[in-house]
């Protein structure tokens, strides 16, 4: 089988669209809040509206478009009518004049966000048999790294050049480029048609082969310890979204107060703080590298196998992390963000692919919400906690010693899974 680059890539562009709207989001809200609030704890509430409503609606819309039927597919129709909107509430967030007026159409982005996010992700495993859905990935998550890195790098430019509503108002128009290029070009119901008999298949003859697989090491080592490891799926899938849980905690937290931690922290050569543009352009070095290795981890995995590659990811970033909490030069600071980049490409690629690899192909919907459950339950509890943190110590640095702990929690999880390859790679790594 080879995988349908051109397909994949179109189906990428729902994966920029979101991409653009959240990183641009937690650039700048964060900063539009400020006005309003003076606690860290407040503006981290705030802050985690979006994963509230992901927590609750995103797993419900999952499954409920799994059991959607229409002339344009099961996904199809939460995107086409989602994203317009997204659009048009996200330009007008940096109109608002009042803490009232900036916190109802923040609610209304989160709200409709939160109906479109699983459905746009669902669509590449649908489309994909699962031993292509790490490369897939990579490719999705390319066309997000370039939505995050207009965010960060072109945004950061708009805003120095037209204020804050400049890069809203683009950036919504991007979205609304994203939703046209998804109609003209991903037909979901014709593939579906042609792929699903495909990929039921495929996925019957993984099971198969898993069941012999497990059989025959059952037999081998006859322990206890051994059936119960291969023949448990669900302990395996427990320990991978709990790890989620863990390494969201640590990203969400430097995603949302990165930016505050710049302004607060940092100055320029002649003494000045940062400002909110160069916190955004800082992000950039970050998504430069995420964007250019998120293929390369796809096809890394194949090789080595997905877990291998988030592991090596997580200390990576665990690394990382722990070494900004005794950098201020801004050089250093770069090259740091280039390197954690490249280690998060190897954690963030491979996840969903894992997840979904346990999942029948009926309820891809359902398993992706799984993975958004757990990574929105840390966004929000994450936001709130850190906030609290950060007002006991007041200190930004300390976000980067709170993040390394998360990530080491999230290696102790991934140590326990013992499923999720895709089968051909697990099959090369028990030879």
């Amino acid at each position: 089988m080879k995988l349908n680059y051109k397909q994949t890539f179109f189906i990428g562009f729902g994966f920029f669209a979101s991409s653009i709207a959240w990183s641009m989001y937690n650039s700048f809200v964060p900063i539009l809040l400020e006005k309003y609030l003076a606690s860290s704890l407040l503006i981290g509430a705030a802050m985690t509206i979006d994963n509230i409503f992901g927590v609750i609606f995103q797993p419900l819309v999952g499954s409920m478009s799994d059991k959607t039927r229409t002339r344009f597919g099961r996904r199809m129709p939460y995107i086409l009518i989602g994203i317009p909107i997204c659009a048009v509430a996200f330009s007008i967030i940096p109109w608002t004049s009042s803490l009232f007026s900036l916190m109802a159409v923040v609610i209304i982005f989160n709200l409709v966000m939160s109906t479109w996010r699983a459905p746009v992700v669902a669509l590449m495993p649908d489309l994909t048999p699962p031993s292509l859905r790490s490369q897939a990935n990579g490719i999705i998550n390319f066309m997000g790294g370039l939505g995050s890195l207009f965010s960060f790098f072109v945004g950061g430019l708009l805003f120095k050049a037209g204020g804050m509503p400049l890069p809203f108002f683009v950036s919504g128009l991007l979205m609304l480029v994203a939703v046209v290029v998804l109609k003209l070009f991903v037909n979901e119901k014709a593939s579906v048609l042609q792929h699903d008999q495909q990929l039921a298949e495929d996925y019957t003859e993984t099971l198969k082969a898993t069941q012999n697989n497990q059989v025959e090491e059952t037999e081998q080592a006859n322990t206890e310890n051994t059936v119960i490891e291969n023949t448990s799926p669900k302990k395996s899938l427990i320990f991978l979204l709990f790890a989620i849980l863990f390494w969201f905690t640590g990203y969400n937290a430097v995603e949302t107060f990165f930016s505050l931690y710049v302004t607060k922290t940092l100055t320029d050569s002649a003494g000045n703080f940062l400002t909110a543009g160069d916190a955004s352009l800082l992000l950039a070095m970050f998504s430069v590298t995420f964007l250019f290795f998120s293929i390369p981890a796809g096809i890394i995995s194949t090789k080595i196998g997905r877990k291998t590659t988030i592991l090596i990811g997580l200390f990576g970033v665990m690394t990382v992390f722990g070494a900004m909490l005794f950098v201020d030069n801004l050089l250093t600071l770069r090259i740091l963000l280039l390197l954690c980049g490249i280690f998060w490409a190897c954690v963030n690629i491979n996840s969903l692919p894992m997840v979904v690899e346990m999942a029948p192909w009926k309820n891809i919907g359902k398993y992706t919400g799984y993975y958004y459950f757990f990574s929105f339950s840390a966004a929000i509890i994450s936001p709130i906690l850190f906030g609290f943190i950060r007002d006991v110590v007041d200190r930004y640095d300390i976000i980067f010693a709170y993040s390394a702990i998360a990530f080491g929690l999230a290696i102790i999880c991934m140590l326990f899974v013992k499923h999720g390859e895709a089968e051909k790679t697990r099959v090369a790594i028990d030879k």
